[in-house]
């Protein structure tokens, strides 16, 4: 049997309540690249020049339009719909569903967290910007986001529990079309890493149920964009960086990788470019440079 339906309807903490010991939950995603390569007709050889150069125009409207099939499929204008369905989801999913009294309060800080993807968030630096009476109330409204599939947010990598729930998280939204419609930053490095925080996560739901997403940043500043976890490995190391070319690579970028993979014990330390493909040694390990573009196309995580 297969239960479908809206946010508005039933969000998925009370299906959960409902059927306890009963179902498997898949949370279902915006298109990927992928998918919307597909739905487009996209068949070119991206190994030539001109498929390149047409998977890189292709992503940019990715990038531009995002992947919600509304708008791939029945070619509903972006700036239109997602608009739209983002009100419809602060106002009908959240805001009448939990019955918040301070409105005004809330749409504000719902907006903000769009305007601030890739960035670090906390309970209490929320609750100080917008005049909140606890840090309780700030971890509520944005779980009440985070439960409408709008904004999800990603923990700081530790191997004490009370330190991943007390540190800063990193903010990120569902779909990068939504990021334009709404926000209207234009920020292309934060933009790829809000799409590589999204993709992970769906690969997750879709493949590999058991990984975990973190970032990692230690006492000195440096950060890793993206942790992956199963069990007790560390699997994955990922930095996203806007570069084309290898001088366009900051070295405390890969210094940080290279410092994360040495504590970690993680030889697996990629980075996603824009356009630069190679591979490195670095010190005693290795570092692959991957496009983002061929990066979204592997079905799943290496």
């Amino acid at each position: 049997m297969f239960i479908t339906g809206s946010n508005a309807k039933l969000l998925s903490r009370e299906l959960a309540t409902h059927l306890t010991g009963r179902h498997l939950q898949l949370e279902i995603y915006p298109f990927s690249f992928r998918e919307y390569l597909r739905s487009i007709g996209f068949d070119e050889n991206v190994e030539t020049t001109r498929g390149m150069s047409l998977i890189k125009h292709e992503l940019n409207n990715y990038l531009e339009k995002g992947g919600f099939p509304e708008v791939i499929v029945e070619e509903e204008n972006p700036r239109i719909y997602l608009r739209q369905l983002y009100r419809d989801i602060i106002e009908k999913d959240v805001i009448m569903r939990y019955n918040i009294a301070y409105r005004t309060t809330f749409r504000e800080i719902a907006l903000t967290l769009m305007g601030n993807f890739g960035r670090y968030v906390t309970y209490n630096s929320i609750k100080k910007q917008f005049g909140l009476r606890s840090d309780h109330t700030a971890k509520n409204y944005l779980s009440y986001i985070s439960e409408s599939y709008l904004i999800f947010f990603i923990n700081k990598f530790s191997f004490k529990p009370k330190e991943v729930e007390r540190s800063p998280k990193k903010v990120y939204c569902i779909d990068p079309g939504m990021i334009r419609a709404v926000a209207m930053r234009e920020d292309l490095g934060s933009m790829m890493e809000n799409i590589v925080a999204v993709e992970l996560l769906r690969r997750r739901s879709y493949w590999s149920r058991d990984m975990e997403v973190y970032y990692w940043k230690d006492y000195q500043q440096h950060e890793v964009d993206f942790v992956l976890k199963k069990g007790t490995e560390i699997r994955q190391l990922i930095q996203v960086t806007y570069a084309s070319s290898r001088n366009e690579v900051e070295r405390r970028e890969l210094d940080s990788l290279l410092r994360a993979g040495e504590l970690l014990n993680c030889r697996n330390l990629i980075v996603i470019t824009w356009d630069y493909e190679d591979e490195e040694s670095m010190g005693n390990r290795d570092i692959k440079f991957v496009p983002l573009w061929r990066w979204l196309l592997r079905p799943e995580i290496e």
